[in-house]
């Protein structure tokens, strides 16, 4: 996309909420609605990076520079039209949530269960949500109770919560560690530095891949915007 635009502002309004102006005009969703927001903050924030965007290469832009905006276009456009189905999405991460599998190595599974077992203990103290820890690969049932108490801890979340849920959850691999950022209970760097247990153990062992590296910081970098974009949407 080359920029047709000169300012990008962020504006209250007149039905309520936030939007953004490009050059006076709403910054418009594909199908044609515009982008809005109750959060001012998070209008502002998309404002800048639509006014930065473009900058560094003659007019030439993409929609990777507004990393905020695509989000809250995908509550927006998407989440919003079947919020059901996102909560159903991820609870299913929950049935075979990467805390609960241990390594048969013991010596990784000893950093398994002294890094991640307070977080399947927090899950258990603060959404009665108990789950079963098994060694190997092989799936093991979670408890039904537990699942519908996660269920329900996602169920009232707005859209845009949600949204950062689903950016950050399959980077994660683990509903609990999902829900501990969305609680504000866990950084973003430190939840994907124990999502990433395993691949860093194998590493000092067997020494690091560029490939999985670059994932690797990928999976750090939609963390971190999950992270950032529930702040701005709660300021």
């Amino acid at each position: 996309m080359r920029r047709f635009w000169n300012h990008a502002v962020a504006v209250a309004r007149p039905e309520g909420g936030h939007a953004v102006l490009l050059d006076g005009r709403p910054l418009r969703l594909p199908g044609g609605a515009p982008l809005a927001t109750r959060s001012a903050a998070l209008a502002e924030a998309i404002a800048a990076e639509w006014q930065a965007a473009g900058g560094a290469k003659d007019g030439e832009m993409s929609m990777e520079e507004v990393p905020l905006t695509r989000l809250l276009g995908t509550a927006q456009d998407r989440v919003a039209a079947d919020p059901a189905g996102l909560v159903e999405g991820l609870v299913r991460y929950a049935e075979t949530d990467l805390l609960c599998y241990r390594a048969e190595d013991p010596a990784l599974a000893v950093t398994q269960a002294r890094e991640w077992q307070a977080w399947l203990d927090w899950a258990a103290a603060a959404h009665g949500a108990p789950l079963v820890v098994t060694e190997g690969l092989m799936p093991v049932a979670q408890p039904a109770e537990s699942l519908a108490r996660l269920r329900d801890a996602l169920a009232g979340r707005t859209v845009e919560e949600l949204a950062a849920l689903g950016l950050a959850v399959p980077v994660l691999g683990s509903l609990v560690l999902g829900l501990a950022l969305a609680e504000g209970r866990l950084a973003a760097e430190e939840a994907h530095r124990l999502a990433s247990l395993d691949e860093t153990f194998q590493e000092t062992r067997w020494g690091e891949d560029a490939e999985a590296l670059d994932r690797r910081a990928r999976g750090a970098a939609d963390v971190a915007l999950a992270e950032r974009f529930l702040a701005l949407v709660r300021a």
